[in-house]
């Protein structure tokens, strides 16, 4: 007799992309026709993203009122909604494995890009925007740099941008830093190795790309909170694209291709005892689930796996070392601080705002809620609009605290879904506080320049 939900915690299965059948376009969408019915009878994640409203609106609207009446073209239509958060498998759905059921949502979305991607139905625009590596190649080349950061702050750039790179003139897009993290990084100043029962005492710097060719400022905060707790570190020897942008479009081939670069170089500082650290949770997420379910059966890729931490994740098991510094002479006042998706996928817990809730005279309003954001999602032309709409009870929960205050900074791990977040209190005219990233916000309390 089936369960009427699962009692236990979602496992995962391997992806199994390289198996034929993972591109046969009649079983994929044999499987879409058999999620999308359970779906279409349960809707608890009709307030998640918008696919799922999308395959109830088509349900809803089609002559039988089921999936069976839903003209199979359009299951494009759920699909491309899909911006992989994986909100709905870790926080939703009642039908993960190990209930007989087996839903696996995100993965056969992912199933579904893969195939179109295969087919050659994803266009160049997308391609280019996916490939991080390729447009950060510019940061750090000072008259490019001026000159692309310039433009893209044009009316006339932006609205060409939208015609040709399908970029939504109205989205935020980040500069290109004029010094790149990896080369303007100092040397950690500890040197002694300590080790505590939950932590390794060393810490290998996994930059991503973000950080790298865009924000470089909180890789170097991260550094400086190393440094205040005499916590030696590297960065790593050399790094590739995580892989994300990638995955996202169904591009799992440039996902192992980006998988051969960097989990050779990682897996020598895990052999090492070094923990792995990335700044950027979807980077951090791809090492910890994504690309060990696409290569289970790779060594190295388990051993990266076991050994990549969250920022937060590695300083609240360093507290309970015993082996972090907890003395915050500067208050911060009021947080607004955000949640995002992959952060929470990683089910590590409210590390972060368990940090942030111990620097004195400081109060915080966690929001536990998408952004809308989701990586290309939020600055593309055909999505932008909705990624707003997705964000903005985010937008207006994090506008007031608990007891009807302003906050002072409004925060989230995800770079990208901050500037997001600070977009939507602009638009919707919800005040100006600064944005600042928490590993930013952890720096000024410890009172380090």
């Amino acid at each position: 007799m089936a369960k009427e939900g699962n009692l236990e915690a979602p496992t995962r299965h391997a992806l199994g992309w390289e198996n034929p059948d993972f591109y046969n376009e009649e079983k994929c969408f044999e499987e879409l026709e058999r999620i999308f019915d359970i779906c279409h009878g349960c809707r608890r994640c009709v307030s998640l993203c918008n696919s799922f409203p999308t395959l109830f609106d088509l349900v809803d609207e089609s002559s039988t009122m089921e999936v069976d009446g839903v003209d199979k073209k359009d299951y494009w239509k759920v699909v491309d909604q899909c911006f992989m958060c994986d909100l709905c498998y870790m926080t939703k759905c009642p039908y993960t494995p190990p209930h007989e059921w087996n839903l696996a949502f995100p993965h056969t979305m992912l199933r579904a890009k893969a195939i179109k991607f295969k087919k050659g139905e994803v266009g160049a625009a997308e391609k280019f925007l996916a490939s991080t590596d390729t447009h950060g190649s510019f940061a750090g080349i000072p008259i490019v740099v001026q000159a692309v950061n310039a433009i893209n702050k044009t009316e006339a750039a932006r609205s060409v941008m939208e015609s040709v790179a399908g970029v939504d003139k109205n989205a935020w897009l980040p500069s290109l830093a004029t010094k790149k993290f990896r080369s303007s990084a100092p040397d950690a100043k500890a040197s002694k190795v300590v080790d505590g029962e939950k932590t390794p005492g060393k810490v290998a710097i996994y930059s991503t790309c973000y950080i790298n060719y865009n924000e470089p400022g909180i890789g170097h905060d991260l550094l400086k909170i190393l440094d205040h707790n005499e916590i030696p570190y590297v960065l790593v020897e050399k790094e590739k694209c995580c892989g994300m942008p990638k995955l996202e479009l169904g591009d799992l081939d440039s996902v192992k291709a980006s998988k051969e670069a960097n989990i050779p170089v990682l897996a020598k500082y895990a052999k090492d005892g070094f923990a792995i650290m990335a700044a950027v949770p979807s980077c951090a997420l791809m090492f910890k689930q994504e690309i060990p379910l696409m290569f289970p059966d790779c060594a190295d890729t388990q051993l990266v796996k076991d050994a990549m931490w969250d920022p937060f994740e590695y300083f609240m098991a360093r507290k309970r070392d015993g082996l972090l510094k907890t003395e915050f002479p500067q208050k911060l006042g009021n947080v607004s601080y955000q949640i995002p998706c992959h952060g929470r996928v990683q089910n590590i817990g409210r590390k972060t705002e368990e940090m942030l809730k111990m620097i004195p005279d400081t109060e915080i309003n966690t929001i536990e809620r998408c952004s809308g954001h989701a990586g290309t999602y939020g600055v593309k032309k055909g999505s932008h609009e909705m990624a707003m709409k997705i964000g903005k009870p985010v937008f207006k929960a994090m506008a007031t605290m608990k007891d009807g205050t302003k906050p002072d900074f409004i925060s989230s791990d995800c770079p990208l879904g901050g500037h997001h977040i600070a977009q939507g209190f602009e638009v919707n005219g919800l005040g100006a506080p600064e944005l600042n990233h928490p590993l930013t916000l952890v720096r000024k309390a410890y009172g380090l320049k």
